[in-house]
């Protein structure tokens, strides 16, 4: 089953799951308890923290849930914040998810320094709750925009044309990629 966002983040291909962790997860959820799928793929937009230049297309096992006062020693978390699905993360381009967006790029260092890459607001979610119904999941992302001071305006100027590059880049790769029952 392939997955997107939704909102302003929709695609031909892929059904809408909300956006932010808890909308995710939410409908998530309710698709998994209906009719589980056998894999679960996520396709959307990612800031980078530096390293991915704009419109590189990533993929993905693994996601991480921390939010930017960890940097400072102002929070602390009970939770594994750590999920994937990958045989060597080493080698992954680990997506944090939170619902705030990184506009620090100070802070956006410090996300590098523990080998995380990109910033998805929903993979977080994907990844537990794929890991909750015991499916198989994975995602692909086109950054649209660095976490820096211009994260919003740039992600708004590379929107429409990051949608339409990853478009092509799923229709390339799984070229009979339908809606739903993948």
């Amino acid at each position: 089953m392939i997955i997107c966002a939704g909102d302003i983040e929709q695609f031909d291909f892929a059904t809408p799951i909300g956006v932010g962790l808890v909308n995710a997860a939410i409908n998530l959820t309710r698709l998994c308890m209906i009719n589980p799928p056998e894999f679960l793929l996520f396709v959307g937009t990612a800031g980078s923290y530096g390293k991915k230049n704009i419109f590189d297309i990533v993929e993905s096992k693994t996601a991480s849930n921390i939010e930017n006062s960890f940097f400072t020693h102002n929070t602390y978390t009970p939770i594994d914040n750590l999920i994937s699905t990958a045989n060597d993360v080493s080698r992954e381009t680990i997506i944090n998810s939170s619902n705030y967006i990184t506009v620090d790029p100070k802070v956006a260092k410090y996300y590098l320094e523990k080998n995380i890459g990109l910033e998805n607001m929903e993979f977080y979610s994907v990844m537990n709750t794929a890991e909750a119904f015991g499916i198989p999941a994975g995602g692909i992302f086109i950054v649209t925009n660095y976490c820096d001071q211009e994260a919003h305006k740039t992600f708004l100027l590379n929107h429409q044309e990051a949608k339409e590059r990853i478009a092509q880049f799923m229709h390339t790769k799984f070229p009979n990629t339908r809606k739903i029952d993948q």
